[in-house]
């Protein structure tokens, strides 16, 4: 029945079907990644404040969903080579969905650890096979697009994690770990018949053979590793260090903090689409240099500037780059491998792979430098300027050769 719905209007039923892929992958990456790593951030003042951890342990806390994130990046293939994607995502949100209840009882450190590490690593996953499962299904044109739609959760959480913690936080911690579980469900249950059932165009013997191929990729595939480490690693401060930069750095209170992260999380709502049509709009080359470029002076006037309007807008643009960096790399990653889904299945992975342990590397080193120089919040963001300057030379000064990325 359902072929022969196909063969009278194959348009409509495909554009159905992508839109819906789309849907499925959106909801896990607001889960996995929108959810799991960023509510966090606001619940770490609850955390010390309710006696559950110390300050200091509250850091290694954060620190394990990102540890997770690249352990979870590495794995990810191999998993899909035995199992169909689907089911592989469908599981690492239910992994997901237990973390987050987990969290809900204090047990003790370990346990802690544990889940939020065990979180790290569905979001890595989810990181490395969503796009793959997907964008088979997206005609080239709109790529960048529909990886901008899919990233989308990425924002969606930043900003939900703004509202709707405060909120749960009302009626106490261990309600809100539990609330976040049932919101985690709810993504899981709503995607669960929307994923494809497998990789197009390939049977599983061809999967498992393409998988233990080791391709060569050019100097463009490497460059573009290169910058979306440096651009990961630039997105640390403002993501970290941005709300007690505003409540303490400038002395304006936790409260005008949480309306900065608010902010924030509107840009980053808007990143992702955005910056995914630019890329199919200018090209995913070229929109990464611009985007550096113009991300790299917002963060130098965050140095500069102590004006509260100026930091809004600033930090409004500038929440537009963590999330929609994604589907930006995404894009590049398309661009220099087209016509060869293997091939840009392999390099999506190393880049995801890269950018995560380049963002938690970043997650260290910028942490150091600030208890360093005495909690200077400006000099991180200096940093990151310089670091996305360095990105754009990168691009500049090595030679492109598209030919040889095919290679």
């Amino acid at each position: 029945m359902t072929s022969d719905m196909a063969s009278h209007a194959p348009e409509k039923i495909d554009r159905v079907l992508m839109w819906r892929y789309i849907f499925a992958g959106l909801c896990a990456s607001l889960d996995s990644i929108g959810l799991a790593r960023f509510a966090f951030t606001p619940l770490i003042p609850e955390l010390i404040q309710a006696h559950w951890f110390s300050a200091s342990s509250v850091i290694y806390l954060g620190s394990a969903n990102l540890a997770g994130y690249v352990c979870g990046a590495l794995i990810g293939r191999p998993i899909a080579s035995r199992v169909a994607n689907g089911h592989v995502l469908r599981f690492m949100m239910v992994l997901i969905t237990a973390a987050f209840l987990a969290c809900s009882v204090p047990l003790s450190f370990a346990w802690y650890f544990s889940w939020r590490f065990l979180s790290g690593i569905g979001g890595g996953v989810v990181m490395v096979l969503v796009a793959a499962t997907i964008l088979p299904h997206v005609p080239p044109a709109n790529k960048g697009t529909a990886g901008g739609a899919i990233f989308l959760g990425l924002g969606l959480g930043i900003a939900g994690s703004g509202t709707i913690i405060p909120l749960l936080l009302g009626l106490g911690l261990t309600q809100t770990w539990i609330g976040l579980g049932v919101i985690s469900a709810a993504l899981t249950a709503a995607s669960w018949f929307f994923w494809p059932s497998n990789k197009p165009g390939a049977s599983a013997p061809q999967q498992r053979t393409r998988a233990t191929q080791i391709p060569h990729f050019g100097r463009d595939v490497k460059v573009l590793y290169l910058q979306y480490a440096l651009m990961a690693s630039s997105a640390i401060p403002p993501m970290v260090f941005l709300v007690d930069f505003i409540a303490r750095g400038l002395g304006q209170g936790t409260q005008l903090g949480s309306v900065f992260w608010a902010i924030y999380g509107l840009g980053a709502i808007a990143g992702p689409p955005l910056y995914g049509y630019l890329a199919d709009r200018f090209g995913p080359g070229t929109t990464v240099k611009v985007v550096c470029l113009v991300m790299a002076v917002v963060l130098a006037t965050m140095y500069t500037t102590g004006n509260v309007v100026m930091l809004g807008v600033l930090t409004a643009i500038i929440g537009t780059f963590a999330p929609g960096m994604v589907p930006l790399a995404l894009a590049r990653v398309h661009e220099l491998n087209v016509h060869h889904s293997s091939r840009q299945n392999i390099a999506w992975a190393r880049a995801s792979i890269i950018a995560a342990a380049a963002m938690a590397g970043a997650a260290y080193g910028y942490s150091a430098l600030f208890n360093a120089t005495g909690g200077n919040h400006r000099l991180l963001f200096l940093t990151a300027a310089a670091t996305l300057i360095v990105a754009i030379l990168a691009g500049l000064i090595v030679p492109t050769d598209p030919g040889e990325s095919q290679a």
